[in-house]
């Protein structure tokens, strides 16, 4: 990660640049520094730059209540990545806790959100091990604001290929499988679905040197650092669509201040 203060400068020129949204992922964000690091970016982001919406998606696996205490008035949505709801499938795709329940995790997650009025969102990677699952009473008993349901997607050097660090082509599904879980979950109504071609060039990805990260030929091939060139040149290179990213729902009440929740 970049030091503290060179984060810091980063984010400033961004919002200087019109940035209104951060979402911080990983990885796992609250690794560094056993979640002080985000937690400092989330506070600042919130308190200096006065950004609408602040966000984080995690695996759950390392939040503990004191990060709530310090931090959790800054951040807007805390978004968990849970795939499935069967313990035994967590454990196949690489979702497994060791000693702890992903699933009892979650409850206890969304509890804390509650407590602390941070809004609950859930990602789901649909996949070849969960994509006959019905999750339809689990995601109403947690209620989340959103429930983002993506088709699993491959990155050509990060999941798939000869240099990959992992390998997911035994994880991929047809386009017809996944519209066959979306209409499975029809009935939920936060659901935000998110196929291949919604998912590819509808974000913009920054990445840990600050360097916009463009995905249109299938893989994630870095522009210039914003802290060498700017936010206006090293945008250029980073292959956002717009488009794209107002079809598949990117923009929506963030901001927890305008969601009048019943935490």
């Amino acid at each position: 990660v970049l030091p503290l203060e060179e984060a810091k400068r980063g984010l400033a020129m961004l919002k200087a640049a019109g940035m209104e949204k951060i979402n911080f992922s990983g990885g796992e964000p609250f690794l560094q520094d056993r979640g002080e690091f985000v937690g400092k970016l989330v506070q600042f982001c919130k308190q200096d730059l006065g950004l609408p919406s602040v966000s984080i998606v995690s695996n759950g696996s390392m939040i503990r209540e004191r990060w709530f205490k310090t931090y959790g008035e800054y951040l807007d949505i805390l978004a968990i990545s849970c795939d499935s709801f069967d313990e035994e499938v967590n454990v196949l795709v690489g979702r497994g806790q060791g000693k702890k329940n992903h699933v009892e995790n979650l409850h206890k997650l969304r509890q804390w959100c509650r407590d602390y009025a941070v809004a609950f969102k859930i990602n789901s990677v649909i996949n070849r091990f969960n994509v006959e699952e019905d999750m339809n009473e689990q995601i109403k008993a947690l209620n989340p604001v959103r429930w983002k349901v993506f088709q699993c997607l491959l990155i050509e050097g990060e999941n798939s290929g000869k240099d990959a660090l992992r390998e997911a082509e035994k994880f991929l599904i047809s386009d017809e499988d996944f519209e066959r879980f979306l209409d499975r979950h029809k009935g939920v109504s936060c659901l935000v679905p998110e196929s291949n071609q919604q998912m590819r060039d509808s974000y913009l990805l920054l990445d840990e040197y600050m360097r916009f990260l463009n995905c249109t030929t299938g893989r994630k091939a870095p522009s210039k650092s914003i802290l060498d060139v700017g936010v206006e040149e090293a945008i250029q290179f980073s292959g956002f669509d717009e488009k794209m990213f107002l079809k598949r729902g990117g923009k929506y009440v963030w901001s927890k201040a305008d969601m009048k929740l019943d935490w």
